[in-house]
């Protein structure tokens, strides 16, 4: 259908030239040879068999700070080995490249893997990745880091945002309760914790959480 629409157009060009604008035989000529050239054209890159809708070029969609983004230089310091890292990942992610910037996290740990900064990071960068899902991958990352840190505040507290991000808030308010134990008493995350669990305990009370 292409290919016959194109040769009509041709067609009814060189016939009104010759007819309307009664060119020379010359100039003539240069019109035929003009438009053999697109026909050539056509034919070597034309595509016809495409839909004509316009191609949709798909866009990242930018992502906002998460809570560890925000806190992790509070909580773990700003000069240690995971911060470079941890930078040019949280970069990617507020692009909207959730699974570069996870990726960029998953290469530092092969040359780091007891930080635990970086674990949780890497826990964060998947959740991010699956939409705010707490994958089996991101669980076990949020896992390794209370592991290597029994003793900081800091698994457990982004642990038990990524539950309640899934709707898992029984597990969550015990991950908080824990975060809470170890918290410093002059933390700027403490009273927005204790608010938050003063959210789940009104909700146990409504018969919203068992």
């Amino acid at each position: 259908m292409g290919w016959f629409i194109i040769l009509i157009m041709a067609l009814l060009v060189f016939a009104s030239l010759w007819h309307f604008a009664r060119l020379e035989k010359g100039p003539l000529q240069f019109v035929a040879a003009a438009l053999l050239l697109a026909l050539a054209g056509y034919a070597w890159q034309g595509r016809p068999n495409l839909e004509g809708a316009p191609r949709r070029m798909e866009v990242a969609e930018k992502q906002p700070d998460s809570p560890f983004m925000a806190l992790r230089r509070e909580m773990f310091g700003q000069f240690d080995s995971a911060d470079r890292w941890l930078i040019l990942s949280e970069n990617y992610r507020r692009s909207g490249k959730t699974q570069d910037g996870a990726a960029i996290i998953r290469s530092a740990l092969r040359a780091h893997p007891r930080n635990v900064t970086l674990w949780i990071g890497y826990g964060d960068a998947l959740v991010a990745h699956g939409g705010g899902t707490l994958t089996p991958a991101a669980e076990f990352a949020f896992l390794r880091a209370a592991a290597l840190a029994p003793k900081h505040p800091g698994p457990s507290l982004f642990y038990g945002i990524a539950l309640a991000q899934s709707g898992d808030f029984v597990r969550a308010e015990q991950q908080w309760r824990r975060a809470l134990a170890l918290a410093p008493a002059n933390a700027s995350w403490r009273a927005e914790l204790v608010r938050q669990l003063g959210m789940i305990d009104r909700a146990r009370a409504a018969g919203q959480i068992r």
